[in-house]
């Protein structure tokens, strides 16, 4: 099979660092195999994302000597798939509408003292889960905005079997997404949430390995499911190590400084980037073994 890697920022500032070695790693990886590099602008986010800085990751990829497949999926253009991906979950019954905010879940959680935890902090409590579906209607036609979560349980209740997948460099896993809680998979203002848009995507580009920073580890967990319950395909993965700066903080797009547009400017080259990249790896394992090919 020839592999088909992808490079998916969102346009919400200019590329720094940490983007040009999860784009060079992608990049790479296809290169070893022979295989396909496709970049693809995540711009679902209408409140931050920019036109100019769409420009901006085209100028930055190709002062790197990047090259890949076009057209560019842009997932503003594709509102629809995600609309019928939302559709047939719904359907399955593993959907809710939550009508909390930010304050309110921060609210229950303090009330509870023993809020479930996962990886990432607390979980959503739960708090309309368990909604009547006669008080649900009353919300919703009182006009009460409301996010859409995935019902966790019930979603398993889909399979029939252990759901599992693989990394290239950590091995087998199997797949947990309770981990997450109830994530939101849609909202007012976007049709779809990250990880429902960028799991559709990877199956409707053909996307054989997906790359992506180790931060991202444990959405995989919930990735693996929402494929599972759309009957998509099954990529494997490459989870690499964050950048991190001299204060052990990984780079972001405040960080002017580590901009790709700063470094140009300042004079730098493509290889004075990779020799900031390979000081900032971990001395052992093959991250930086990857970076003598590129």
């Amino acid at each position: 099979m020839i592999t088909k890697s992808r490079f998916a920022p969102s346009p919400t500032g200019r590329l720094h660092l940490g983007h040009a070695w999860s784009a060079l790693f992608s990049a790479q990886q296809a290169r070893k195999q022979q295989g396909q590099f496709i970049l693809r602008i995540e711009d679902i986010d209408h409140g931050r994302c920019r036109p100019e800085f769409i420009d901006g990751i085209y100028e930055d990829l190709e002062w790197l000597g990047l090259i890949w497949d076009t057209p560019v999926r842009k997932q503003s253009e594709h509102m629809v798939e995600y609309a019928n991906a939302i559709h047939t979950l719904d359907a399955l019954g593993v959907l809710y509408p939550c009508f909390c905010t930010r304050k309110d879940i921060q609210e229950e959680i303090d009330r509870s003292g023993a809020a479930p935890h996962g990886p990432e902090g607390a979980l959503y409590p739960g708090t309309c889960r368990h909604l009547s579906d006669e008080v649900r209607t009353e919300k919703i036609a009182a006009g009460l905005p409301y996010a859409l979560r995935l019902d966790v349980e019930k979603a398993m209740e889909h399979t029939r079997h252990t759901l599992t997948w693989r990394d290239q460099y950590q091995g087998e896993h199997e797949a947990t997404p309770q981990i997450l809680g109830d994530v939101v998979l849609a909202r007012k203002g976007m049709m779809a949430s990250y990880h429902l848009c960028v799991t559709l995507d990877d199956h409707l580009q053909g996307i054989t390995l997906v790359t992506r920073g180790e931060d991202l580890l444990y959405a995989t967990h919930l990735h693996r499911l929402l494929q599972h319950l759309l009957n998509l395909t099954v990529p494997e993965w490459a989870h690499h190590p964050l950048l991190l700066d001299s204060e052990g903080k990984r780079f972001a797009k405040r960080n002017n400084a580590m901009t790709l547009e700063f470094m140009r400017n300042d004079g730098k080259t493509p290889d004075d980037l990779i020799q900031t990249i390979w000081n900032s790896l971990p001395e052992h394992g093959p991250w930086r073994r990857l970076l003598i090919d590129l």
